[in-house]
C-alpha cells in the first residue's frame, strides 16, 4: 500500500490511540479522537460532490482544526491548498483561482475575507467554518458536519500522487504553486527525524504558521512518532514562552526572526524551559550573533538547522546538534545533505564547482517537487532531469558541509565583483548594537550597484554609520563593505514564512530603473 498522509493518521491512531494528538487553548484530543473526526469530516467533504484529486483550501490561523484539516482533505481523496495568512485579498483570489479550489476551510480571523472570496472566485462553492466561535450563516459549521456525517474509509490515493499545492511566498511576481506528492512529504519528514529527535512522549510546539511547509515538517514528525502537537494560534514571544512552560513542550521549529524575538523578551530569564530539548530553525539565514546568544541563554537546549525550500518538501540538509558547539567552525554552514538528498553546486556553465567555489545549488531526491501547478515553462527551468535548481548559491567544504552564501538573485554585483549579502549581514550583525540587518544592492552610476545596509539597532543602543563600517572593515574585504548604512526603527517587512522581503526594501531605490542583475 502506498505511503499517504491519511495512512499515517490511521497508523498513529492505531499505535497510540489514547495519547495526546492536539493540544490547543487548554483542550486536548487523542489520536483516536482526531482520526474519528477526520474520517467523519472527510465523509462530509465527499458529500459536496467533489471529484477525486480536487483542491480544498485552508485559510486560518493555527488551531487544532487546522491540523485535522491537513489530514481530512487527503483522507477524502482530495488535495490540500494551505493559503498564506499574510496575503491580501487579491493574492488569495489568485491562489484560489489558480488552484481551482472548490472548498475553503476558514476561521474567525478570515471570515470577512472568505465571504468576499466566495463571491469573487469562480468555482469556489463551499466554505467550512473551523473557528471556535459562532459559524456565519453563509458557511457550513465543522462541528455540525462532524456530528452528522458518517465516517468514510481513507482514500487509496498516495505515493507519487499529488497531496497538495503549496504556494511560494510570492516575493516577486505571482506566487507559484508547488505540487508535492504524499511520498515527498513523508520522505522529507523521515530524513529530519534523526536530528530532530522526536519520540513517543515528545510534545512539539507549532509556533510557525501551519500553512508553511517548514511547520509541516513538525506536523509530519509528530505523526510519525505519534507524539503531541501543542498549537500556538499566532506567534508571540511571550505566549511561546508561556506554552513551553505550561505544556512542558520538548520540541519546536521556529525561524530566526522568531528566535531573536524570544531571546530579547524580558520573560526569557524567568520562564521554566526545563522541558525544552530541541529547537530546529531554518527558512532564512541565522546570524551568528543570535546563535551564540541562544547557546549562552539556553545552554541545555539542543539546536538543529534545516535548509531547503518548498520545492523540496522542504528539507535538503541538516546541521545537527553536535555541530552547534559554541565557536564551532560549522555554525555558518547549513549542514550536510540528509540521507535522501543528492546535492551539487554548479557554475554558470553547468559544471560542478570545486570545493570552496560558490555555485548554484541543485538537489535531487524523493522529496523533489512534481513541478509548478499549471506552469510548465517555470517547471522546465527549475526541474531538470530530476534536479531542483534552488536559486541559492553555495559551496561545499572537504568536511561535506554546505555553506549558503546567498540567493542568486540577491547577490550584489559591484564593479564586477560578486558580493553575497548574507556574508555582509553576518559582519554587521556581529556589532553589539545591531538587532537586525538586511543588505541590498542599490543603484550606482560608478559601480552599477553598491552595498547598502539597512539596520535596526537594539533597544537603548547607539551606533553611527561610520562605526558600523569600521566594525565590518576588520571582518570582510573592502569591496564587500557597506557603502551606505540606513537606520530603521520599524521591523523589517517579512513574508508569511518569516523571510525578509528584500524586494520591498529595494523598491524605493530601484523605482523607475532596471536592476543590473536578475
Amino acid at each position: 500500500m502506498s505511503i499517504s498522509l491519511q495512512r499515517m493518521m490511521e497508523r498513529a491512531a492505531r499505535t497510540n490511540p489514547n495519547g495526546d494528538c492536539v493540544v490547543f487553548q487548554g483542550q486536548s484530543r487523542s489520536w483516536k479522537q482526531v482520526q474519528e473526526r477526520v474520517a467523519r469530516l472527510a465523509g462530509a467533504l465527499q458529500a459536496l460532490n467533489l471529484d477525486e484529486g480536487d483542491r480544498v483550501a485552508i485559510l486560518s490561523l493555527n488551531c487544532a482544526n487546522y491540523y485535522e484539516g491537513l489530514f481530512t482533505v487527503p483522507w477524502a481523496g482530495y488535495c490540500v491548498v494551505p493559503l498564506n495568512t499574510r496575503w491580501a485579498l487579491p493574492e488569495n483570489e489568485y491562489a484560489l483561482g489558480d488552484s481551482g479550489a472548490k472548498v475553503i476551510l476558514f476561521d474567525d480571523a478570515f471570515a470577512a475575507q472568505v465571504k468576499e472570496l466566495l463571491e469573487s472566485v469562480a468555482g469556489l462553492t463551499h466554505a467550512i467554518y473551523i473557528g471556535g466561535g459562532e459559524c456565519p450563516d453563509w458557511a457550513l459549521d465543522v462541528e455540525m458536519l462532524i456530528e452528522t456525517s458518517a465516517p468514510v474509509a481513507a482514500s487509496a490515493r498516495g505515493g507519487e500522487e499529488m497531496a497538495g499545492i503549496f504556494y511560494t511566498g510570492g516575493t516577486t511576481g505571482f506566487p507559484k504553486g508547488v505540487m508535492q506528492s504524499h511520498l515527498a512529504i513523508w520522505a522529507s519528514a523521515v530524513s529530519a527525524l534523526p536530528a530532530f529527535g522526536l519520540g513517543r512522549h515528545s510534545r512539539y510546539l507549532h509556533a510557525a504558521p501551519m500553512f508553511h511547509m517548514a511547520d509541516l515538517v513538525g506536523s509530519m514528525g509528530a505523526i510519525l512518532t505519534c507524539s503531541a502537537n501543542v498549537i500556538l494560534q499566532a506567534f508571540d514571544p511571550a505566549k511561546f514562552l508561556e506554552l513551553v512552560e505550561k505544556e512542558r513542550v520538548t520540541h519546536s521549529l521556529i525561524v530566526p526572526a522568531m528566535i531573536k524575538m524570544v531571546l530579547n523578551h524580558p520573560d526569557v530569564a524567568t520562564t521554566d524551559i526545563s522541558s525544552l530539548e530541541m529547537v530546529m530553525y531554518g527558512a532564512s539565514p541565522m546570524p551568528a550573533a543570535t546563535l551564540e546568544k541562544f547557546m549562552r541563554v539556553w545552554p541545555n537546549v539542543s539546536l538543529a538547522q534545516a535548509y531547503g525550500q518548498t520545492e523540496l518538501a522542504p528539507i535538503a540538509t541538516i546541521l545537527p546538534p553536535e555541530d552547534h558547539a559554541p565557536g564551532s567552525e560549522f555554525l555558518r554552514s547549513a549542514g550536510r545533505p540528509t540521507s535522501i538528498s543528492d546535492i551539487r553546486c554548479i557554475n554558470e556553465d553547468g559544471i560542478d564547482c570545486e570545493l570552496g567555489e560558490p555555485g548554484e545549488i541543485l538537489v535531487r531526491g524523493p522529496q523533489a517537487m512534481m513541478g509548478y501547478w499549471k506552469q510548465p515553462e517555470q517547471t522546465e527551468k527549475a526541474l531538470k532531469d530530476g534536479w531542483v535548481y534552488t536559486g541559492d548559491a553555495g559551496y561545499f567544504t572537504d568536511t561535506g558541509h554546505l555553506y549558503i552564501v546567498d540567493r542568486v538573485k540577491d547577490m550584489v554585483i559591484t564593479g564586477g565583483e560578486n558580493v553575497f549579502t548574507t556574508e555582509v549581514e553576518n559582519a554587521v550583525m556581529s556589532h553589539d548594537a545591531v538587532q537586525d540587518v538586511a543588505v541590498i544592492g542599490i543603484p550606482s552610476e560608478e559601480w552599477g550597484e553598491t552595498v547598502h545596509a539597512i539596520v535596526i539597532l537594539a533597544p537603548d543602543m547607539q551606533a553611527t554609520e561610520d562605526e558600523i563600517k569600521a566594525h565590518c572593515r576588520g571582518i570582510i574585504a573592502g569591496y564587500k563593505l557597506p557603502k551606505s548604512v540606513q537606520f530603521r526603527s520599524e521591523p523589517m517587512p517579512l513574508s508569511g514564512a518569516g523571510k525578509v522581503l528584500k524586494t520591498e526594501l529595494r523598491k524605493p531605490f530601484w523605482e523607475g530603473q532596471a536592476r543590473q542583475i536578475s
